[in-house]
């Protein structure tokens, strides 16, 4: 019998407040385990604006501690609700000046199973994330979850291959990639890094982007959230560029071990010839 996954994953656009974005969220959450998922995931900072499009103090305020802040342990309830594992992408504050761009994996039984704290922070117009991030510090982590082996990379994180390989030699299936990109800056690069990613690592890549514009900037968030397997085929079609939307899919996992027998990318990696790819 198939090893199959139904996930989903939600593109929304921003509601003016976070009660009523968190609230919009359980909504489809519970739309998606009507439907049958096993697994969801949310964008970039689900429960705020993306903020990074000013650099000003007050938006500190949307920060919160992992796991113990009021987003995870509501989402940790909405897990144990829904039989859901979920993938919450928050602003975390760990202390008093140490602010990160995280995602915590909560499992089906409400269980906090870690957080992915994102790597690579840009700081370009539109973007200007190190006023308020720190570079993540918590490794590559791959959860063991209900579903299977799980992990996470944000956004900007998609352009660099080394953070997608280790994710695949810590054993990830799925890859969920939360994400807030605009259409001017990287919309011809969308449909073409996470499909190579997953081509490469030979897995499962859930990309998911903001949809719309909001109100502390022009970035227009262009949506087109995807499945992606491991042969860097779409599963099923891109959701729209326009509105927001539920994406649920069937993930065959079985496709990660015939892919990886086919292609053999694993066994023909060269790491004793990489030396010069970790020089400063």
């Amino acid at each position: 019998m198939a090893n199959v996954v139904r996930a989903a994953l939600v593109q929304a656009t921003w509601t003016g407040d976070t009660e009523s974005m968190v609230a919009k969220h359980e909504v489809y959450a519970r739309e998606a385990a009507r439907q049958g998922a096993k697994i969801i995931g949310f964008q970039e900072v689900f429960n705020a604006p993306y903020f990074c499009q000013v650099q000003e103090p007050e938006h500190y305020r949307w920060a919160e501690p992992v796991p113990d802040g009021p987003t995870v342990s509501r989402m940790q309830e909405l897990a144990r609700e829904t039989g859901m594992v979920i993938v919450v992408p928050v602003f975390e504050v760990e202390q008093s000046g140490f602010y990160y761009n995280t995602a915590a994996v909560i499992d089906a039984d409400g269980a906090f199973l870690g957080k992915y704290r994102k790597h690579h922070i840009p700081q370009v117009k539109g973007f200007w994330e190190k006023y308020y991030f720190k570079p993540g510090n918590a490794g590559w982590p791959v959860f063991d979850t209900a579903v299977g082996k799980v992990g996470v990379y944000i956004c900007y994180d998609r352009h660099f291959p080394e953070g997608w390989r280790q994710l695949g030699l810590n054993g990830a299936q799925l890859v969920y990639n939360p994400s807030a990109t605009s259409r001017g800056l990287s919309a011809y690069l969308w449909q073409l890094e996470q499909p190579a990613a997953a081509v490469a690592n030979e897995y499962f890549v859930a990309a998911i982007n903001r949809v719309g514009q909001e109100e502390y900037g022009d970035n227009d968030f262009y949506g087109t959230s995807y499945f992606v397997d491991p042969r860097g085929q779409f599963v099923g079609e891109v959701a729209s560029d326009k509105g927001e939307e539920l994406v649920v899919r069937d993930l065959d996992f079985d496709l990660i071990d015939e892919v990886r027998q086919q292609w053999a990318f694993y066994r023909d990696r060269r790491p004793d010839a990489y030396e010069g790819l970790v020089q400063p």
